[in-house]
């Protein structure tokens, strides 16, 4: 039930039906739980002693169709995966140079190539937002902010989608090992990028590098912190986007209200995080045996923190399946606790930029009715793999 594509494309009524019945859910013949209601979520993000994030294993999916675990010994767990102190220092060494400031001052690059990317569905009148805008530009964006050298768009694209296929819990054990096989490549790639770089520059490469000199960081987190910071710095704002984009041509009315009330469009995109969670869900793993909402949780159990039905869960919001602009932002769409995504101001800022500039000089975004949308099939991300729309030019 949980793998099937019908519920993988449409998970809220299954999520409003755990939230009454079970929201912490023993997906049975595993040990794997689902947590979805906002006040479970909330406890089990603050109780970082009995849940923690090393990811010890992946979720994939039998031939039968049915979810397992596969353990993966041995990984170095940064940032996201990583527990204090190591996250704390991983963080210290990522996070100046992704404060809501420095975002600021990239501004104008990011309208420049939104205006870019823009520019060719207009012309062309239709196409694919996902190929034309969403895909590109984030996966642009990040790499410069990281400070890569001579990167190819497209493979570092497939780099980011195959991080994320790894952890989707729809892959079988071949496509697991074809993705882990790229990421090596890219890895590789990754390490040479940090072996040519400056210590001296105001980037992530560059700040990641001085912390390798001073110690603070070991070479191999540092190549697993580039790497993290690549796939999740494309993979949040593509779907973001997309999923934008999405409602708006669904909703004529929301079009209008946006173009006449410009500075609305940050109250919309904090709606579109909380209805579509660009991650559905991030991995915990209980350290010892322990109990969440009344459910005996044994050491070793992957735990799957749905931060996609919390957001949806009517004990925390008023009306929790509409869009609501003036509603106070307490969406857990990047997290909850110590591990807040560092990223967050940057896809809020592009997200508002490409929204501000596609309203700005449409006059009319539509779904294409001879080309239905597709999501891609994760039970962790909420991308679409295509979005043909039509646009009107001003």
């Amino acid at each position: 039930m949980l793998l099937n594509r019908e519920v993988l494309d449409h998970p809220y009524p299954l999520y409003a039906h755990l939230r009454r019945t079970a929201p912490v859910w023993h997906v049975p013949g595993t040990g794997i739980f689902m947590v979805t209601s906002y006040a479970l979520l909330e406890e089990a993000a603050g109780r970082v002693e009995d849940f923690s994030s090393h990811m010890r294993s992946v979720v994939y999916q039998r031939r039968d169709g049915t979810p397992a675990r596969l353990t993966r010994g041995g990984l170095l767990q940064v940032l996201a995966t990583a527990d204090p102190p190591a996250h704390t220092a991983h963080r210290r060494a990522v996070f100046p140079d992704l404060v809501a400031r420095r975002m600021a001052a990239m501004a104008p690059e990011i309208e420049q190539l939104a205006d870019q990317c823009i520019d060719r569905l207009l012309q062309a009148g239709s196409g694919d937002f996902m190929a034309s805008v969403a895909n590109p530009l984030p996966i642009a964006i990040v790499n410069k902010l990281i400070g890569f050298k001579g990167g190819d768009i497209r493979k570092m694209l497939q780099a980011a989608f195959d991080s994320s296929a790894v952890v989707g819990g729809t892959s079988t054990l071949l496509q697991l090992a074809i993705c882990l096989l790229r990421s090596f490549v890219t890895h590789r790639w990754i390490a040479a990028q940090l072996r040519a770089a400056s210590a001296v520059g105001d980037n992530i490469l560059a700040s990641v590098s001085r912390s390798v000199e001073s110690g603070a960081l070991r070479e191999s987190e540092a190549r697993a912190i580039l790497h993290i910071m690549l796939a999740a710095g494309g993979e949040s704002t593509t779907s973001l986007l997309g999923n934008a984009v999405r409602i708006l041509a669904d909703d004529q009315a929301l079009q209008r209200q946006l173009r006449a009330q410009p500075e609305l469009i940050p109250n919309f995109m904090e709606e579109v995080l909380r209805l579509e969670s660009p991650f559905r869900h991030h991995l915990r793993v209980a350290t010892r045996d322990t109990v969440l909402g009344g459910v005996a949780i044994p050491a070793g159990a992957t735990v799957l923190m749905f931060w996609s039905a919390g957001n949806r869960d009517s004990a925390a919001f008023e009306n929790p399946d509409e869009i609501d602009l003036a509603r106070t932002r307490r969406h857990m769409s990047f997290g909850k606790g110590i591990h807040m995504c560092v990223g967050a101001p940057l896809a809020r800022l592009e997200g508002q930029i490409v929204l501000r500039r596609l309203l700005a000089r449409t006059a009319c975004i539509a779904l294409d009715p001879s080309r239905a949308p597709r999501w891609v099939p994760s039970l962790q991300v909420r991308r679409h793999e295509r979005l043909p729309i039509t646009v009107t030019a001003i």
